[in-house]
């Protein structure tokens, strides 16, 4: 695996790369980074070119100050010109969580720059929408956002050197997250502003569920009229997520005309760690399957 740097979009992306040939990018969520997708990229770089980048704000990437440089029209110019520096025609695009999110905008804004899209336990943001809004265990999953946006986040969240988060993927995880991707986890953590970095893209789109203040539940944006998704799709779904429930998947196919899902039923989140060969199998698959017509 190779480190590299791209001044892309007015900062500096961080992004690891393995393998030669057709480009796939992968993009990670929170609290990750990514070495999230280290299986994918051993997998995947022996026939790709398997490129994986630090999002802006988490690990070695650039962590603009002001709120603003994360709404979700700069994420997208980042994937944008990221693919632009790795000189890449339409690619592949492999995302989970807050990458997803980015994944599913960036999709709709360019679908002619995918060849084909694959998201892990990402909601579309329509089908969010009306999950956020309508479906009260949907609501009570998602409190955490409003933890995430407050002012006393990063104390919550680093206390007791990252105890909270390292005990979040020892619950979801055990044994299967060793020593060795704690410390990992922890050093990315505490990179200067690396904190901050992440928790800035709930604050910016201030999404989450209705608050004590009277806020009303949001979605991740977008405008309504562009939310269809012309390119194919693939979402990998675990289905023990605990903070975004198999609702989100109801529906899904009016968004997205050209879609296959495979439930992972004793999958969570964090399935791309639990079981990494068999959401390779699933990328694997979809990668070699003809499009639908």
């Amino acid at each position: 695996m190779e480190h590299a740097w791209a001044d892309v979009n007015g900062i500096r992306l961080h992004y690891v790369t393995e393998g030669r040939g057709p480009l796939v990018v992968f993009l990670h969520g929170f609290p990750e980074f990514w070495y999230a997708w280290r299986r994918q990229l051993a997998e995947f770089g022996r026939d790709y070119q398997a490129v994986a980048p630090d999002m802006r704000g988490y690990n070695l990437s650039s962590k603009p100050a002001a709120l603003e440089q994360y709404r979700m029209r700069h994420l997208v110019d980042d994937l944008r010109a990221l693919a632009d520096h790795l000189g890449a025609g339409p690619f592949v695009l492999v995302a989970h969580d807050w990458g997803g999110v980015v994944a599913w905008a960036f999709a709709m804004a360019h679908p002619e720059r995918l060849r084909k899209l694959v998201i892990v336990n990402a909601p579309h943001p329509g089908v969010f929408e009306r999950e956020i809004r309508e479906n009260p265990l949907q609501q009570k999953a998602s409190r955490y956002m409003l933890t995430f946006r407050s002012p006393e986040a990063e104390q919550i969240l680093s206390a007791d050197h990252y105890a909270r988060m390292v005990e979040m993927f020892h619950r979801e995880l055990g044994d299967r997250f060793t020593d060795a991707d704690r410390a990992a986890y922890v050093e990315a953590w505490s990179q200067p502003g690396a904190l901050t970095g992440g928790l800035s893209y709930y604050r910016a789109a201030a999404v989450g569920p209705p608050a004590a203040d009277g806020a009303p539940a949001k979605s991740f944006g977008g405008d309504p009229a562009r939310l269809t998704v012309q390119v194919p799709t693939l979402v990998i779904w675990g289905e023990k997520d605990r903070a975004l429930l198999p609702g989100n998947l109801d529906g899904l196919e009016r968004y997205v005309p050209d879609l296959v899902v495979r439930r992972i039923p004793d999958g969570s989140h964090w399935v791309i760690h639990e079981q990494p060969e068999l959401v390779n199998r699933y990328i694997r698959e979809f990668l070699a399957a003809a499009p639908a017509r």
